[in-house]
């Protein structure tokens, strides 16, 4: 099957704008690839420090430059259920790199924070950054020239894009990274959410919905629905960088250590020869579109938005959302996984997963086949689903149909016939919005505006029975450079309430919504932000705002010349008020951000120039 003539344009145009960026960053690759282990290069005091803490046998394979050497970089924590299974691991990946006739050393951990934990707190004000924290972090293990290969331990929101835009830094080393898989199915989401708006109109105590949220997050693994968290892993194999079938298999189960193991293995096999594998020629310009497709497909988190740009500018390659807007008319909806359905990550994995996702979409040509993956070349590989028989780890064909067409559906067969996430235009800006669980009556709202600033304010108003009409919510100064750009799910149980009362209703914010904005209509990561002076800045109550997603507009009915001569009349919080909880540690990266529609990075975009510093030091050593 040929590739679809869209997916194709649209490679080939983020290909030929990438050429200089993407030329450089092959370049930096080339430069730093030796044939030998780097380590060999150090002075023998360096070199000490590297292996002093090693006992046994790896010591002298070490020091003799036998065996090559993965890095461990690792998110684990005890506090965050996706996480905490990862305690183990460690162990389990040196033993099966020793039998594989590698080592391997735990090179350095990075944060991982909960957004779970933190919605609504101030916290949730570092979040967006800590993805950028993990990337240096992961550079920062990668640093010491000790290492032939990669294995990257997260799950989690932020947590997977920084590890991949860590590792891309050294993109000459092979990685791949291993998942936790999810926890087992609890509460029905469904219900969860109608706790949740009873607790909000005053009709559910605190106590009934902690024992709704308690029997939904009930274990280790990661949260069961379709968020940033599952997203993550669902791209990211899809993209090649998981072991074919890896990213929805329990904790706690022999088929979950033996992918890990094999992970661990394969490091090994793909650190050099023939099998080589470096990480910055897995991720190129085709395997960012099949990313992106496998994202729209199924309709998964809108931080991906944000996080595919980000991964790719740090490989030199220029994603846009146009490219997004682009794949998305032509890419259906295939699955219907909460907040876009009743399902949970565990029912899509039983219905086929990621297996059938990527069968059908490659026999409708619409993804890239012709890729390098962790586990070789060509995308067909992914069609096979793991399998222990008789304690050995094996691939075999994965379905060929799916076995619940409520969650997971053919290509012939769609939910929708586009993938749900739209790019909105206008008089205020560019924003993303996400219609895949947002019904079809829903997705146009014209409605006069109600302005906040914070999510505080807007549950005032609604607890006072202020926004008992048709409105468009505006929540301004929550964008990168007014506060870190927080995800804004306490917005939600209210706006649905209002919803369900038989009000027209939107959202429209430069903050966040991820995968869990639900059935709300929201224009959300709205740029420029308001911090910068953008026009959403100038929005006052009473004004009419059109959100039509089915158009692509996202207007104020005002008049432009009235709109651009308004004073501001708020403004995101001064370095004296963003403090406490840690904020004030996140100045630099607060002043530094750029647009959420580049990445919302702390990094900028990679151009030719980046590297050519670099590369010429290179050359002279």
């Amino acid at each position: 099957m040929s590739v679809h003539p869209v997916v194709a344009e649209v490679t080939a145009r983020i290909a030929a704008r990438s050429a200089a960026g993407r030329s450089a960053y092959l370049d930096k690759l080339a430069a730093a690839h030796t044939e030998g282990p780097a380590r060999r290069d150090l002075a023998c005091s360096n070199f000490a420090h590297g292996f002093a803490g090693i006992t046994g046998g790896d010591k002298e394979a070490l020091r003799a430059l036998r065996r090559p050497n993965v890095a461990i970089v690792s998110a684990y924590n005890d506090m965050l259920s996706a996480h905490q299974p990862m305690h183990e691991y460690p162990a389990w990946i040196k033993d099966a790199a020793r039998a594989q006739g590698g080592i391997a050393q735990f090179a350095g951990g990075v944060p991982a924070m909960c957004d779970g934990i933190t919605q609504g707190r101030a916290g949730m004000e570092l979040s967006l950054f800590s993805r950028d924290v993990i990337a240096m972090a992961t550079g920062i293990a990668l640093s010491h020239d000790m290492f032939d290969a990669t294995v990257l331990l997260g799950v989690c929101d932020k947590i997977v894009p920084g590890l991949l835009i860590g590792a891309l830094s050294f993109g000459h080393l092979p990685a791949i990274l291993i998942p936790a898989g999810p926890m087992a199915s609890g509460l029905p989401n469904k219900e969860k959410a109608r706790v949740r708006q009873l607790f909000a109109e005053g009709k559910a105590t605190r106590e009934n919905l902690l024992e709704a949220e308690a029997a939904s997050y009930h274990s280790p693994g990661t949260c069961t629905f379709y968020g940033t968290a599952n997203s993550n892993q669902l791209v990211v194999e899809v993209m090649g960088l998981h072991l074919p079938g890896a990213s929805f298999v329990p904790p706690g189960t022999k088929l979950r250590r033996a992918l890990t193991e094999e992970a661990a293995r394969r490091a090994v096999e793909i650190s050099r020869g023939e099998e080589y594998t470096p990480i910055g020629r897995v991720v190129d310009e085709k395997a960012v579109v099949n990313g992106v497709i496998a994202l729209l497909a199924t309709g998964g988190s809108t931080n991906h938005t944000m996080h595919l740009v980000a991964i790719a500018s740090a490989a030199g390659i220029e994603l846009s959302w146009d490219d997004f807007a682009d794949l998305s008319s032509v890419v259906p909806l295939l699955a219907r996984v909460y907040p876009n359905g009743s399902a949970d990550i565990n029912h899509f994995q039983a219905a086929g997963g990621v297996q059938f996702l990527v069968s059908t979409l490659l026999d409708a040509g619409l993804l890239h086949e012709d890729v390098h993956t962790v586990a070789g070349f060509g995308l067909n590989r992914y069609r096979k689903e793991p399998v222990l028989i008789e304690g050995a780890l094996t691939w075999r064909n994965g379905p060929d149909h799916s076995l619940d067409l409520d969650v997971l559906r053919p290509v012939s067969d769609p939910f929708a016939a586009d993938g749900g996430l739209r790019m909105l235009s206008g008089n205020l800006g560019r924003a993303v919005t996400k219609v895949s669980a947002v019904a079809p009556e829903h997705r146009i709202v014209e409605a006069p505006a109600r302005v906040f600033t914070s999510q505080d304010e807007f549950s005032a108003a609604f607890k006072a029975g202020e926004l008992e009409r048709d409105v468009v919510v505006v929540v301004r100064q929550q964008g990168p450079q007014a506060n870190g750009m927080p995800e804004l799910h306490k917005l939600t149980p209210a706006l649905g309430v209002l919803m369900d009362r038989g009000f027209k209703v939107a959202l429209v914010t430069d903050g966040r919504m991820s995968g869990a904005s639900g059935k709300v209509p929201a224009a959300i990561q709205v740029t420029p932000e308001a911090a910068v002076g953008g026009p959403l800045a100038r929005v006052r109550d009473g004004d009419v705002l059109r959100v039509d997603a089915e158009t692509g507009t996202l207007e104020a009915l005002v008049d432009p010349a009235e709109l651009a001569a308004r004073d501001l009349v708020d403004f995101p919080p001064d370095a004296q008020a963003w403090t406490g909880t840690g904020r004030e540690l996140f100045g630099a990266l607060r002043r530094a951000v750029g647009p959420a529609d580049r990445g919302a990075s702390v990094f900028g975009p990679i151009a030719a120039s980046h590297f050519a510093g670099q590369l010429n030091q290179e050359v002279s050593r």
